[in-house]
């Protein structure tokens, strides 16, 4: 099995220690030195809170093309939505950050996968769908921007099921569940399943 290649951005140096010493004996798992940086699959950006600091990592380690897995004490609803837009693919609360916890979502997010914990999923959707829709004229965008298919994989996704779930509720295949999905993303500029859910919410898609 080859290793995926990790990277750790943390506020303090005890934080990435901390981190670093719980993923260092796993085999599914490479810590890479801090100076490595461009040779992660995957970075995971540790902090207390929300704020431009941690944003500003998130959308740095994007811009390198690492999938940002972020670890975090506080976070509100307001903080959930500016994670998910910066380009966080899985949330972890510090509180459950075990090794395993680390090791599903870091698979998850190497896989192309957001790994969100329920309640927190539930908490976007509610604060997405608040928010006022966007014009979509001036985007040269309609509601039709989504073919029916592509619709009933959101709506999964936004209800939860994993892509095996959607996969055997819809009668296909887990690769046609994930080509659909990249799909999506790829030709709306989404960074994940998340921010496609969010999307789709705005415009009234789902």
């Amino acid at each position: 099995m080859e290793r995926i290649t990790t990277y750790i951005h943390a506020d303090d140096p005890i934080s990435r220690a901390g981190v670093a010493s719980q993923l260092r004996p796993r085999p599914e798992v490479r810590v890479l030195d801090s100076g490595d940086v461009e040779d992660a699959t995957v970075s995971l950006v540790v902090a207390d809170r929300v704020g431009e600091p941690a944003l500003r990592a998130i959308r740095t380690l994007r811009q390198r093309g690492t999938s940002v897995v972020l670890v975090v004490v506080e976070l509100d609803d307001a903080a959930l939505v500016a994670a998910i837009e910066a380009g966080v693919a899985a949330l972890v609360r510090r509180a459950e950050a075990t090794p395993d916890r680390l090791v599903s979502v870091i698979r998850s997010a190497a896989a192309g996968e957001a790994a969100v914990p329920p309640d927190l999923l539930s908490r976007l959707l509610n604060q997405v769908g608040q928010l006022q829709r966007q014009v979509l004229a001036p985007r040269g965008l309609s509601f039709a921007v989504l073919a029916d298919r592509e619709v009933e994989v959101l709506r999964l996704v936004a209800d939860g099921l994993d892509t095996a779930e959607i996969a055997h509720r819809l009668s296909y295949s887990q690769r046609t569940i994930k080509t659909v999905l990249h799909d999506v993303t790829t030709r709306l500029q989404l960074r994940n399943r998340s921010h496609a859910v969010a999307y789709a919410l705005r415009e009234g898609l789902i």
